[in-house]
């Protein structure tokens, strides 16, 4: 199956993200090959595939942590190491819930955080800063606890907290690595529907990593499932069902081959 490329990607000025024929190798290992999509304003984007399959090697080329082999990145047409960029990406890692039990922080406070950067760090004065930190507990519905320890929250709080960390900082592009770990049924969908309305509402552009092929097919508007390369990039409503991702994956029918033996 080829790649489907959503949406009218002649209206560059549309285009956050733009990933252009990349190679990574990771200790001598070929882990992502001729990677090539875009990401528009607005997009909901859900990045999935198998262990090991190059998602986080992918995430990390695209925040410029990993340098690729051939091919480039831009974000909003600048390097993925841009100054020009501090404020615009919100990077919410897999592990950025798991706080440490001996950490006394509320969830303020941590909201807070992602106003700081290396201009306001040392300035008295808040800046706008305390109206960041309302509207960001406010987006996430963390308001009745925002002066509760992030330690006593559940899973599904802790997501939403650090999610509200980083619209703290007045982000427009947000990447979340595998947010739906750990956390319940019912958490799962209102953070889904978290997710979905900063689209809609919030006019924000979201690529989200995660193993939850179901949530992904009901909440992004487009998915990207990835291998080494790219095997389908397209709308969720048409992502192959389980027998055409086998052949995607060029997985065969292990019990049609014993019925071929016997006979």
């Amino acid at each position: 199956m080829e790649s489907v490329v959503v949406g009218d990607m002649n209206s560059e000025n549309d285009v956050i993200l733009n990933v252009n024929n990349i190679s990574v190798k990771r200790s001598g290992k070929q882990v992502l090959k001729d990677i090539d999509f875009k990401i528009k304003r607005g997009e909901f984007v859900g990045l999935v595939g198998p262990n090991g399959s190059g998602k986080s090697t992918l995430l990390l080329t695209i925040l410029g942590e990993l340098i690729s082999q051939q091919g480039s990145v831009s974000i909003y047409g600048l390097q993925p190491a841009s100054n020009r960029l501090y404020g615009k990406i919100g990077w919410v890692a897999q592990a950025a819930s798991n706080l440490p039990k001996d950490i006394r922080i509320t969830v303020r406070e941590l909201v807070r955080l992602g106003t700081v950067n290396g201009k306001n760090m040392f300035r008295f004065s808040d800046g706008g800063r305390r109206k960041r930190v309302n509207k960001a507990i406010k987006m996430v519905g963390l308001e009745d606890e925002q002066y509760t320890d992030v330690a006593r929250l559940s899973g599904g709080q802790r997501q939403r907290a650090v999610i509200a960390r980083a619209l703290a900082s007045e982000c427009e592009f947000i990447l979340l690595d595998e947010p739906l770990v750990g956390i319940d049924r019912e958490a799962r969908n209102t953070l889904l529907k978290l997710l979905d309305n900063l689209c809609h509402d919030g006019g924000k552009t979201i690529l989200m990593v995660s193993h939850d092929l179901a949530a992904i097919r009901q909440t992004a508007h487009r998915m990207i499932f990835l291998e080494q390369t790219i095997k389908f990039d397209g709308p969720s409503n048409e992502f192959p069902d389980l027998e055409e991702l086998a052949k995607l994956r060029g997985i065969g029918n292990v019990h049609s081959i014993y019925d071929m033996e016997e006979d």
